[in-house]
């Protein structure tokens, strides 16, 4: 589903990545680490295509980085869905517009944005809140309407930039295990975090960034979630 192959990619003062190489299959989880500036926010951005490698290529689905237009990158990015640390929310708008925004501007009806608000505020735990502004929200709470809206979509691969860095021990297990339930279901997850804790917790595939030229796969065994 995604195959990114041979990658160099430098910003004009930094490199980032040499030879990079790296896939994932539909429906896996893989926990992404590495030390803060080796490159998991980059990685996303070439994911998404927000970057373009100066070398080799980035691959999801049918689309590719090697000749990918500038109109396609809506559709790209429909089939992906993307959180971030800070949530992202937009502040002058209630729960619900939050979420119907995203179907709104690809031309969902009214009546279908609805239904599918309604559907992934429940899968959150959070239709309670639909009339909430995201100021009287718990930082958890935000990030679960952030998961929310990465997910309206039905999207075949989930993006979290590490999702838990602002929140508690104990709400960053809770945003940890909703991302499993999310993954259980056939979303492929990439989580990039520093929180080792949180890597140690899933017999997941774990990839470290090292020194911006390789991906090096390791191996955890599985621990207690208690």
């Amino acid at each position: 589903m995604l195959d990114i192959r041979n990658v160099d990619f430098s910003y004009p003062t930094q490199p980032v990545f040499e030879n990079l190489n790296l896939s994932v299959d539909e429906g896996e989880f893989t926990f992404l680490i590495g030390k803060s500036g080796s490159g998991k926010s980059t990685l996303f951005q070439l994911i998404y295509m927000n970057l373009i490698p100066q070398g080799g290529s980035v691959s999801f689905d049918e689309y590719s980085s090697s000749y990918i237009d500038i109109d396609k990158l809506p559709l790209l990015r429909r089939k992906m869905g993307i959180v971030f640390q800070d949530f992202k929310l937009l502040d002058d708008r209630n729960v619900f517009q939050n979420l119907a925004f995203v179907l709104r501007v690809t031309g969902v009806s009214n009546k279908q944005i609805k239904k599918k608000v309604i559907q992934v505020l429940s899968e959150v735990g959070l239709s309670h809140k639909q009339q909430n502004m995201p100021n009287q929200l718990s930082g958890g709470e935000r990030q679960r309407i952030a998961i929310a809206r990465a997910i309206i979509n039905e999207p075949k691969l989930l993006l979290a930039d590490e999702p838990t860095g602002n929140l508690d021990p104990d709400t960053s297990k809770e945003i940890l295990d909703l991302l499993k339930k999310i993954n259980s279901r056939g979303t492929a997850v990439i989580f990039a975090t520093h929180n080792y804790e949180l890597v140690k917790r899933l017999d997941a595939r774990i990839v470290k960034l090292n020194d911006g030229k390789a991906v090096k796969v390791v191996v955890k065994k599985k621990m207690s979630a208690e």
